[in-house]
């Protein structure tokens, strides 16, 4: 079988990125404790000062319970567009490994103050007790650019 896979260039890097750098929400993909059955929730994205994912979950959630389990995930960003086909939209998805972040730590306040920054309606529940910052570690990614237009990317290609 061949790989449909194109090798990532300048454009498809610069396309990765303006995805990851504009995305407020995205898909995150985990397994639930106990098995192997997949969930996907909604999450808040923002990035990081290095333009990595990161985002505020609550550990009232079932996806944060997971992620304690099996920290590897799965991020979808992109939105479908107002007309047209859903599916000839750009997208990507990133493979990643969540790394929760201390409160009281020099990253938490560096995190929390990014975060609220970009998220400023996030300071209504940031400082709640269940709520934590996560980092995602990106392994790699795979950008959907539309029919015929599938690239692999690995986490260097999705680097600042």
């Amino acid at each position: 079988m061949t790989d449909p896979y194109q090798t990532a260039d300048a454009e498809t890097r610069a396309q990765a990125r303006a995805l990851i750098d504009t995305a407020r929400h995205a898909a995150l993909a985990v397994l639930q404790p106990g098995g192997l059955t997949p969930s996907v929730s909604r999450i808040a994205l923002a990035t990081d000062a290095q333009g990595m994912p990161i985002s505020l979950i609550s550990s009232l959630a079932a996806h944060t319970t997971a992620l304690e389990v099996t920290p590897a995930c799965a991020l979808l960003i992109g939105e479908p567009g107002a007309k047209g086909d859903p599916l000839t939209h750009p997208r990507l998805t990133l493979h990643c490994t969540v790394r929760q972040v201390a409160r009281g730590t020099s990253e938490h306040d560096t995190l929390r103050a990014r975060y609220l920054t970009l998220r400023p309606k996030a300071g209504l529940y940031a400082d709640f007790g269940d709520f934590r910052f996560v980092r995602f570690i990106v392994t790699d990614g795979l950008l959907n650019a539309g029919f015929g237009r599938a690239v692999r990317l690995s986490a260097k290609d999705l680097a600042t």
